[in-house]
């Protein structure tokens, strides 16, 4: 047996609310959760290269973890374990059967959430906020010699929702995390896809095919840790959907897959791991005039009442924002493997661009990753207009649809991050 080349740790904290709680996802829904399906996790993976501070990569079963718990989770681990802002990253699954959390999608339900609703989504943010230092610090004390590979298949049931047959990125690239003895540990995969199969008249908790997965691939590999995280998925949804069968059938295929690559031959990781995070704003387009906000309010509904709160920070002397704040990051293990995480809704162009422009061979692209403040549309996606376009924005409390430059601005950033070395092309 080779000498292990990292320390690796793993851990896994169950984050499955002991209260009713509103679900976050779907802005029909006006009770709070009615039981549990099955329940949701954090979970965390820490690695450590020779003398280097360790890295974690944490996977939550949540709709989207905003950037301010990153942030604080960030600062606890850095004050504690001397960990740097870029060797942190949290994903999130985006099941939309998980609680709401404070600050994210706040215009969702499109009328204010009753005072009792609001303060159990504040309890749960405030319990998971704590879950999530917890599992941070349990994968660090885990600690211990280790082995790297990774591998990628493909996995067939995301479908483009905005045109039949359009463009999907079915990849399934996975990383195996091993002990000194060769035992299997922790088990990293990602997947481009929405986990809305259960569909909106579902409101118990679950995590979707990705919880499904999960559950799946451990019961196939006892003592090891499977991880989900999600790809450019902004404009993926499963199918077939909505039900719960098939929500057990879509994670059935990703742990078949997992079981298939397990049994070819992986490729291993010896270099060092890099991190770099680095945020940009990305800027919106021209801001409707007040008159504008003032007949929207008259349509009534979610966007009447989108236009309201735009209305009360006017009326309260606040400039409506004309950036959003967006951290991109970036992990590379030397040559061998270069890692994108992408915050919010992030549409298949960026995976396919980014696929073209790098060698696609040694990259792998997550979103859903260190916070989900919306969709984030390609220049095409922004030209054709609709849901992922700029409807959504109504829903996440933006002030209006980005303007065109944002692709650009993204993707030159990943450039900046990632080494020469795994560009094939200038843009």
């Amino acid at each position: 047996m080779n000498e292990a080349t990292y320390q690796v740790g793993a851990a896994k904290i169950d984050i499955t609310p002991d209260f009713p709680v509103r679900l976050s996802g779907y802005g029909a829904r006006s009770t709070e959760s009615e039981d549990v399906e099955q329940r949701i996790w954090a979970k965390a993976l820490a690695i450590r290269d020779g003398d280097g501070g360790p890295a974690l990569l944490m996977t939550v079963e949540n709709c989207g973890v905003p950037n301010a718990m990153t942030e604080e989770v960030a600062a606890e681990l850095k004050r504690k374990a001397g960990i740097a802002r870029e060797r942190l990253v949290i994903c999130s699954t985006h099941t939309h059967s998980a609680p709401c959390l404070s600050g994210v999608l706040p215009t969702l339900f499109g009328q204010p959430i009753p005072d009792e609703h609001q303060a159990n989504i504040d309890r749960y943010t405030r319990e998971l906020t704590g879950k999530l230092k917890e599992v941070a610090f349990a994968s660090l004390a885990d600690l211990r010699p280790g082995f790297l590979d990774w591998g990628e298949g493909r996995v067939e049931f995301a479908n483009n929702r905005r045109t039949p047959g359009g463009a999907t990125d079915h990849a399934l690239p996975m990383l195996r995390v091993t002990d000194a003895d060769g035992k299997l540990r922790a088990i990293l995969v990602s997947y481009a896809c929405h986990c809305t199969t259960l569909g909106g008249d579902f409101n118990a908790v679950c995590g979707d095919w990705a919880g499904y997965a999960q559950g799946y691939i451990e019961a196939d590999c006892p003592g090891a840790i499977a991880m989900v995280a999600i790809g450019c998925a902004g404009d993926a949804n499963p199918a077939p959907r909505p039900g719960l069968n098939f929500a057990r059938q879509h994670g059935h295929a990703i742990a078949a897959e997992v079981n298939r690559l397990l049994g070819e031959g992986l490729a291993a990781i010896h270099a060092k791991l890099s991190g770099q995070v680095k945020r940009i704003d990305l800027p919106f387009d021209t801001l409707p005039p007040r008159s504008e906000w003032e007949d929207r309010v008259k349509q009534g509904g979610a966007i009447g009442y989108h236009a309201q709160a735009q209305l009360d920070r006017l009326n309260r002397g606040e400039a409506l924002p004309t950036t959003l704040s967006y951290p991109v990051q970036t992990w590379h293990f030397g040559d061998e493997l270069a890692i994108v995480f992408l915050p919010g809704e992030v549409v298949v162009d960026y995976s396919i661009r980014l696929k073209k422009e790098c060698d696609p061979t040694r990259l792998w692209v997550n979103a859903y990753c260190n916070d989900v403040p919306c969709y984030i549309p390609s220049r095409r996606i922004l030209k054709e207009g609709g849901y992922e376009g700029e409807g959504a924005m109504i829903y996440y409390d933006r002030p209006t649809r980005f303007a065109p430059a944002v692709e650009e601005m993204i993707i030159s950033t990943v450039h900046q991050l990632l080494p020469e070395m795994f560009r094939l092309q200038r843009s």
